[in-house]
């Protein structure tokens, strides 16, 4: 069986959870399958968590859609005058001063339209989605993190740790692990809040544990207690060693950062850190009546781009930089129109948000095109598969090969260039999508529009049309095409007026255009 397809059938381990001095513990199944590979990097990623679906279009400004935007949102949208702008047509909302600076230094870089096919629009779900890097349509029980770290140390958790792995492979800064981290045994994550503040938890005192199968789980359980006393211990040895070197905000996740920070400089070899930041969840009230650069969407983009501004000061300061990326994630971002509440509901694609020295300084990809006529419950189209992001980590950051990616995440991966420091820089296209030409006529359409453009070699192209609610409705095309001008109908007389977007890719270069059903 491909290990893809274990992944999708294997059950759902039963967990018994156990909250002990800020670490919830997780007792699970054994291990069912691991197919090692080492991995001697020292290199670290931080997740940061946007809890509720971040409205990303008041996050990243697109400038040059702001004439649709007015009509789109007029009781919400930011004022083009307060824009931080840090190109020519994309702005950042005004309370991120931090992360503007950032740009400017080249250590910040926007991802826009990041999404999946068929987005689901509930909240639980599509999270689901992101931490598991499954299909819309798949349950998987791992992440995609758990996956990558199953792969590179077989046998977890029994076994660990040990001499060459005494620290714990990654951190969940709170009360709940990351199902990021979950492998195929137990989670790879485990749970903490301060550093500083480890109580030790009383392991067996040597009774003799039973020869059956509740023996099996209890030495199991208590077998994971010793491993969180000694992974406890390497954290508090690391907490006294670290320092911070630079001046945090007084906020929930700023004193994540600046804990992470601190055991990273302590020396402690995690590689996964996950903190969080909730209440992007802005149905009502996200700005102000009359001021919409304030407001509690705006308190919040301030307490992020703030926290991750004192942090990258606080590794720039220690000389440890080079070894961190970050990204913000959320589970969707929120429809185009705004309701009559100063909020925006549930909608699908937004833009994402990478930071360090060792990211490209870039907005990658298109401003989305926002139609002057917005349908009721119409949101962003997606650009970038969030997936394709994920796998461009694992294997620039990590060093996983492609052909492992594919395996990990899906069988269309794509490598995308948002990594500067990447460990097989050999295999990236240096290609950019700047000169892929496509365009549709009619525009707008009532029975059909042709779909024309140019592949700049001979190539892999997908190209696929979705609604305005992030559904595909046609494959168009999807294999190997020469060189040269292609044309291609797409026959829409079935389906009912408003905006569709069509989504080009070739090789590694995407395009993701706006056309219109004529009523």
């Amino acid at each position: 069986m491909k290990r893809r397809q274990f992944i999708r059938n294997a059950g759902a381990a039963v967990s018994i959870p156990m909250l002990l001095n800020g670490f919830r513990l997780s007792a699970l199944s054994k291990p069912l399958l691991f197919n090692g590979v080492n991995d001697e990097t020292d290199r670290v990623l931080v997740l940061i968590q946007l809890n509720g679906g971040n409205d990303g279009l008041n996050m990243v400004l697109p400038l040059d859609q702001y004439a649709s935007l007015h009509i789109a949102r007029p009781n919400i949208i930011i004022p083009e005058s307060a824009a931080l702008q840090i190109t020519d047509t994309v702005g950042l909302h005004p309370e991120m001063t931090g992360m503007n600076s950032l740009y400017h230094q080249g250590k910040l870089e926007v991802i826009q339209s990041v999404g999946y096919p068929n987005q689901n629009r509930s909240h639980f779900r599509s999270m689901e989605i992101f931490s598991t890097g499954s299909p819309a349509d798949e349950f998987w029980n791992t992440g995609w993190m758990g996956r990558y770290f199953d792969d590179n140390y077989p046998g977890f958790p029994e076994g660990y740790p040990s001499g060459e792995n005494p620290d714990p492979f990654a951190i969940t800064m709170g009360y709940s692990v990351s199902a990021t981290c979950q492998g195929q045994a137990a989670n790879f994550s485990m749970t903490l809040n301060d550093p500083f503040n480890l109580s030790q938890i009383p392991e067996n005192d040597g009774s003799e544990i039973l020869d059956t199968r509740y023996g099996e789980e209890l030495a199991y359980l208590l077998a994971i207690i010793r491993q969180t006393n000694r992974y406890s211990e390497r954290i508090e040895l690391a907490a006294n060693n670290g320092h911070n070197m630079a001046q945090y905000p007084s906020t929930g996740l700023a004193r994540q950062l600046k804990n992470i920070a601190l055991l990273i400089s302590g020396g402690l070899q995690t590689k996964v850190y996950v903190a969080s930041l909730g209440g992007f969840d802005t149905h009502a009230g996200q700005v102000e009546d009359g001021d919409p650069t304030s407001g509690s969407h705006a308190e919040l983009l301030k307490t992020l781009s703030d926290a991750v501004k004192a942090f990258q000061d606080d590794l720039q300061a220690q000389g440890l930089e080079e070894r961190v990326i970050g990204m913000t994630f959320s589970e969707f971002g929120r429809q185009i129109r705004s309701n009559e509440s100063l909020g925006t509901d549930h909608g699908t694609a937004a833009p994402l948000i990478m930071f360090g020295s060792c990211v490209k300084p870039q907005v990658y990809g298109d401003n989305p095109e926002i139609p002057f006529n917005v349908d009721v419950q119409e949101a962003l189209p997606m650009q970038n598969d969030f997936r394709d992001v994920y796998g461009s980590i694992l294997m620039d950051w990590f060093g996983v090969p492609e052909s492992d990616v594919r395996t990990m995440m899906h069988p269309e991966f794509t490598p995308l260039p948002i990594v500067s420091c990447s460990l097989i820089s050999d295999t990236r296209s240096p290609e950019t999508d700047d000169g892929l030409a496509v365009r549709n006529f009619p525009n707008p359409f009532q029975d059909w529009s042709t779909i024309a453009f140019t592949s700049p070699k001979e190539d892999w192209v997908r190209l696929s049309v979705f609604d305005a609610f992030g559904s595909e409705v046609a494959e168009l095309v999807n294999k190997k095409l020469s060189a040269g001008e292609h044309e291609v109908r797409f026959e829409g007389r079935n389906l009912p007026a408003g905006s569709y977007y069509y989504r080009l890719m070739i090789g590694n270069t995407q395009k993701t255009k706006l056309m219109i059903k004529a009523r």
